[in-house]
């Protein structure tokens, strides 16, 4: 295994889903390492094929991977597109975790979700949690291939002495995030409907759901920062958890963004959408016994990404 503190600068380091949200996050953070940032596109290399990911990894010998690439999506596209989900987060689990064993990778950190926990577990959400109930329905298939990912890790760990670690990251947002009116996450969801709802002079905004679940969201950059100190300072079996340790319903959540992106109509809820989970706040004591917390207040974190996202509106637009 590789010793810690494990030293990133001069290692090549494949960042995979480097053109994600959190996968962009990695490669801004990792500019201040020092470290050679290996990337493929997928039209180059596509990480569900296993030919193709042996060969690259045989090529490239990366010596640390950031697992990050992954098909996500909000709670309609986790619950509509299932088979896509499961097939192919559990291929490039597969392919990416063999190849780098298969080739000297000394460190690999691979990113689970919290929606891998029981959707009725106690809270907050314990690392232990995982395995001890049933899942949400609604994205059963996308948290069984993260499941499997992460005892995939353990497993290369306990057989083969693979620093091979797995991080646990609460609901993210920021720049990169996926905008689609249907298919994306509820940050970007509420950003982009407030956005249009200003611009266009509507008098109201109907969010998805009750509003009653709580959640908890992490600015992306502070994941990165969160992961880069793991990836230093951390290597044994046990998952580790990454948020805020703060959670918010989503009633409450989608007032601080109106106001935020400037919206001063009503909000309404449609309870005929799916709520999900009622709660998913991490419990992060482990992450803060090993030295580091969340710097990003939401109201900053909201602005942040509001303001990315008319970044990146206005350069899709040219």
């Amino acid at each position: 295994m590789a010793s810690t503190p494990f030293e990133l600068k001069g290692k090549r380091v494949f960042v995979a889903g480097h053109r994600g949200m959190v996968g962009s996050a990695l490669m801004r953070r990792l500019a201040r390492e020092g470290s050679e940032l290996l990337t493929v596109p997928r039209s180059e290399v596509d990480l569900r094929n296993q030919a193709a990911v042996n060969a690259w990894f045989a090529a490239k010998r990366p010596q640390a991977v950031f697992l990050a690439a992954a098909k996500v999506g909000g709670i309609v596209a986790n619950n509509t597109l299932r088979a896509e989900f499961l097939h192919d987060n559990l291929a490039i689990s597969t392919n990416v975790i063999q190849a780098a064993h298969a080739n000297g990778c000394e460190k690999l950190m691979f990113f689970g979700s919290s929606c891998i926990y029981p959707r009725l577990a106690p809270q907050p959400l314990r690392e232990d949690s995982m395995l001890t109930g049933a899942l949400e329905q609604t994205n059963e298939p996308y948290a069984i291939a993260k499941i499997a990912g992460v005892k995939m890790a353990e497993a290369y760990r306990s057989q083969y002495g693979s620093d091979f670690i797995s991080v646990m990251p609460t609901n993210l947002y920021g720049p990169g995030d996926n905008y689609h009116p249907e298919y994306s996450h509820v940050v970007a969801a509420l950003i982009r409907r407030f956005h249009e709802a200003k611009l266009s002079g509507a008098s109201s905004v109907v969010v998805w759901g009750t509003g009653m679940p709580r959640r908890e969201f992490l600015y992306v950059d502070d994941l990165a920062d969160a992961c880069i100190h793991l990836m230093k300072t951390y290597s044994s079996p046990e998952l580790v958890n990454i948020g805020t340790g703060e959670d918010i319903t989503i009633a409450e959540f989608a007032r601080v963004v109106a106001a935020i992106v400037g919206y001063r109509g009503e909000i309404s809820f449609d309870p005929t959408r799916p709520d999900g989970t009622p709660r998913k706040l991490l419990d992060i004591s482990r992450l803060a016994r090993l030295g580091w917390r969340a710097t990003t207040s939401l109201d900053d974190g909201i602005r942040l990404a509001y303001q990315a996202y008319l970044s990146e509106t206005k350069q899709a637009a040219e």
